[in-house]
């Protein structure tokens, strides 16, 4: 008996053992496949929480000013900037605590008893409340899809358990206002307090904070610039009095931030200087790449100064409009500091958003002809080449020679020749004739080469152009303009423009800095000193200027010594001026980017010279003098007023005094002396070459020019009047 109970006992172990077994492998088994499923249905293709920081974020490219007002946000799909919890206002913390989640620093990753308030509130009081935490939010809103799954909520929770493992609550709490969507394409709180506001989120008042702290529940029903902007209004409240529930703030502030008027920012002033924005934009580009412009958050520090860029655009558009019945319809203008090459103001056009006159067309970058205010280059060779300031040139009809074409016969832009005149009177007054003797002189390809020195980057092939280049017949950019004339700002050296002071990437390295030279002796020397003292001083020569402009034109800016060229061309199609003093370098074109020509007196005391004048007045409103410091090798010697000889006892004359680099007084590239010569009876004048008739031999003075042209100073002549210049 007792053998068959111990057998039956042994049987009843082995079965029990082999249900055990099999309960085990199933329970096995169970796990086995769970943790498949579990692997390949959630862990699989789930995100890593330390993708949350922002270096793995998109972030938006900011664009400012040198006083570091922000111009732009350049984005992709996200307009995301990525700020420093210490830079947002505890305001702005608290709000969005108060609103969204506002035990958060007492529970964990999730909040259970916020879920069941959340299911009470809908199920007995029929009133919608989020149960998620702000973790969850974060992970929901950066990590995951918008699909309302039950697989992505066990997604979302394994997420916010992983976050809070790695991260402070400080940190999350950071995360999740840099990421957020507040609307639009604005995600993070800095991207919102611009894009409503127009101003750094660190500047937030209660009232602002609040209003922003509401919009993430739903962006586009609270949106104060949706189709129910009251509903922006009521949100705020209810976040306010959830603050002041939370004793956050006291019940004074809640009435005071409630009654507080809110002041959006203006949609359509979302980019400031927007040609100059967008220049820069596309340097940046170039350098570092679109994907990196668009999602690397850079930060670009750029040389504008946005009150000078005001001052200007308001002085372009002003002018344009009076300009109307002259048949102009656009306008540019460009500042920049020579001695550093920084770009002060950029104004592309009269109006960005004038789509009529193609007013997004930056004409600062495009070709456009420079009429004689490419004059002063060719001069400044002249004198590379020996020639002074007081050489003379016959100032009368003429026609060069053009192989294969019709002869170059230039004209004056009043139609009358003045016989002699002296370097000085010819480019101050802007005469045509004198300008192309001067090129003949120097050789086209040897202005090219200086003025390729000098930043004109648009003169390719000598074999392009002709005489009539001085006169503006090649096209260039008021880019490569003003960075010419700042040669001659700066004492003959070139210093080439830099709109970006300073980049920095996503986590603020430094990828380049731009330290502007303490002088302009720090640039590339092009010209000598002395060759660009003197084009400086003729140019700020009001008096020598007068007989084409007068002596009260807007050319001339009080006392103040200031060097100016005026541009028209001959089919007046392009209107300059051009202006500088050692600190400001101001170049205005008018015009119509369709080429069409202008009508009436646009020259270039009528058409671009009010709006120089303007520009130039204001920058040195309260400013000390600078005068053209005169370098060591200049001399000043009298010459004779007529003809830029040195007057003596067997020349006397009436002198005036004039600079001459050392030794180049010297140099006598032209002839006077008394001659016999025949005269025409009727005229007075010289006979013409092969006249017999009516003609008479006498002894008078002539002087032959540079070119071999003569012109009998002992003569009568007329005086030709005045007339508005180029």
């Amino acid at each position: 008996m007792l053998n068959t109970n111990s057998k039956i006992k042994k049987i009843l172990k082995k079965i029990k053992e082999k249900i055990l077994k099999k309960r085990y492998a199933a329970l096995l088994s169970f796990a086995v496949l769970a943790s498949i499923f579990l692997y390949i249905f959630i862990l699989k293709d789930l995100p890593s929480p330390t993708r949350l920081t922002s270096s793995s974020i998109p972030q938006s490219t900011q664009i400012f000013d040198r006083k570091g007002e922000l111009l732009f946000t350049i984005y992709g799909q996200k307009n995301q900037t990525f700020v420093s919890l210490f830079t947002i206002p505890e305001y702005m913390q608290k709000a969005t605590i108060a609103i969204e989640d506002k035990d958060f620093y007492q529970h964990g990753p999730v909040d259970i008893r916020g879920i069941v308030r959340s299911v009470i509130s809908i199920v007995f009081y029929n009133k919608l409340q989020g149960g998620s935490t702000l973790t969850q939010q974060l992970v929901k809103n950066s990590l995951l899809t918008p699909e309302r799954t039950i697989m992505r909520k066990i997604k979302e929770v394994i997420l916010s358990f992983a976050t809070e493992a790695l991260y402070s609550k400080n940190r999350i709490l950071e995360m999740y206002l840099n990421q957020t969507p507040y609307g639009g394409t604005a995600w993070g709180v800095e991207a919102a307090s611009q894009t409503f506001f127009g101003k750094s989120v660190n500047k937030l008042t209660l009232a602002e904070s609040a209003l922003l702290a509401g919009l993430p529940e739903a962006p586009t029903t609270y949106s104060p610039f949706g189709s129910h902007p009251e509903l922006a209004k009521k949100r705020q409240e209810e976040v306010l009095r959830n603050m002041y529930e939370e004793k956050y703030i006291t019940k004074k502030q809640l009435d005071q931030a409630i009654n507080e008027p809110l002041k959006y920012e203006n949609l359509s002033g979302t980019i400031k200087a927007p040609h100059f924005v967008l220049y820069v934009k596309d340097l940046l580009i170039k350098k570092y790449g679109q994907q990196a412009v668009e999602e690397g958050g850079l930060k670009a520090i750029t040389s504008l100064d946005m009150s000078v860029q005001e001052m200007a655009q308001a002085s372009v558009s002003s002018e344009i409009e009076g300009l109307k019945s002259a048949n102009v319809s656009n306008g540019a203008a460009l500042v920049t500091k020579p001695s550093t090459g920084e770009i002060l103001a950029m104004v592309g056009s009269k109006d960005y958003v004038d789509i009529e006159d193609d007013g997004n067309v930056n004409v600062t970058l495009a070709l456009r002809q420079p009429g004689s205010s490419i004059k002063p280059i060719n001069y400044a060779t002249g004198l590379i080449k020996g020639y002074t300031a007081a050489t003379p040139f016959i100032d009368k009809k003429i026609c060069f020679p053009n192989p294969g074409q019709a002869s170059y016969c230039p004209v004056n832009y009043d139609g009358r020749f003045r016989g002699v005149i002296q370097f000085r009177h010819a480019l101050a007054n802007s005469i045509n004739i004198p300008a192309v003797k001067m090129l003949k002189l120097n050789g086209v390809e040897e202005m090219i080469n200086i003025a390729s020195a000098m930043g004109i980057s648009t003169f390719k092939d000598p074999e392009r152009y002709g005489l009539s280049l001085t006169l503006g017949g090649g096209e260039v950019t008021m880019l490569d303009m003003a960075t010419a004339y700042g040669v001659f700002a700066n004492g003959g050296y070139k210093i080439p423009l830099h709109p970006i002071l300073k980049v920095t990437d996503g986590k603020g390295k430094i990828l380049e800095e731009y330290k502007p030279p303490p002088s302009a002796i720090f640039g590339k020397k092009v010209i000598s000193e002395g060759v660009s003292f003197i084009i400086s001083d003729i140019l700020a020569d009001n008096q020598a200027r007068s007989q084409a402009f007068g002596t009260n034109s807007p050319l001339k800016i009080g006392s103040l010594p200031v060097a100016v060229k005026t541009g028209t061309t001959n089919d007046f199609r392009d209107n300059w001026t051009i202006g500088y003093t050692p600190s400001y370098v101001v170049t205005v074109w008018v015009g119509n980017n369709d080429n069409r020509p202008m009508r009436g007196l646009v020259s270039g005391v009528t058409g671009a010279a009010p709006i120089w004048h303007d520009i130039m007045a204001e920058l040195l409103k309260n400013k000390n003098p600078e005068p053209f410091q005169r370098p060591s090798g200049i001399v000043q010697k009298a010459v004779c007023s007529d003809s830029g000889t040195f007057p003596n006892t067997d020349n006397p004359c009436s002198t005036r005094f004039e600079y001459f680099i050392s030794k180049t007084e010297s140099k006598n590239k032209f002839s006077i002396e008394r001659q016999q010569v025949f005269i025409d009876k009727a005229t007075g004048d010289l006979a013409a070459q092969g006249q017999v008739d009516n003609v008479e031999q006498k002894e008078e003075t002539i002087i032959k020019d540079p070119t071999g042209d003569t012109y009998c100073l002992s003569c009568p002549h007329p005086t030709p009047s005045p007339s508005p210049a180029q």
